[in-house]
């Protein structure tokens, strides 16, 4: 199972209809889709991406499966979440799913960073709720990726706690990162 279906997976056990999540890198819609759909049309998932492109990838995935009524799209970095949420959301996110990188068929320059992507982790830390879960996919394959993917770690490590624990599934390529609620099996 590739690590893209592994996050969407993690997920769906901790979001369902009528909650609310963010995609905080939109790319090409393939996570928005994913979090529409398991909220319903009762839910909102907000997302973001710096690229035009990206969104408007993400806005015509959406259209095509019916599912834009839910989504609301923003064009501002990750590291503006707490900011552009609205107040009533914070605490309230069920949640967030990164994929760190760049654009797939986009501009392969503009990539995800550090200065932008441990901000935006404490964010959506801060906006999560008690319940809630995130997972970053990483790719280490291009400049600065490997550095961003173990800052990403060491941050999420660092915000584990109060029920939330830390956990990281390694492939050769990317590495997938988790912050979810402790499991009492």
């Amino acid at each position: 199972m590739q690590l893209t279906d592994q996050a969407q997976q993690i997920i769906g056990h901790y979001l369902g209809p009528g909650q609310y999540a963010v995609d905080a890198t939109a790319g090409n819609g393939h996570d928005s889709c994913f979090l529409a759909g398991q909220i319903g049309d009762k839910g909102k998932v907000f997302i973001f991406d710096i690229q035009k492109q990206a969104l408007d990838n993400t806005a015509a995935r959406l259209q095509e499966q019916g599912l834009t009524a839910q989504a609301e799209l923003i064009l501002r970095g990750h590291e503006h979440l707490q900011e552009e949420l609205p107040g009533p959301c914070h605490g309230q996110i069920q949640a967030v799913m990164f994929n760190l990188g760049y654009l797939p068929s986009g501009d392969k320059s503009r990539t995800t960073t550090s200065a932008t992507t441990l901000p935006a982790l404490e964010q959506a830390r801060a906006i999560l709720s008690p319940e809630g879960v995130i997972t970053v996919l990483a790719y280490r394959g291009h400049p600065g990726g490997q550095e961003e993917a173990a800052a990403a770690e060491h941050k999420l490590k660092a915000l584990a706690g109060d029920g939330l624990q830390f956990s990281a599934i390694e492939s050769p390529g990317p590495v997938l990162l988790v912050l979810a609620p402790a499991r009492h099996d």
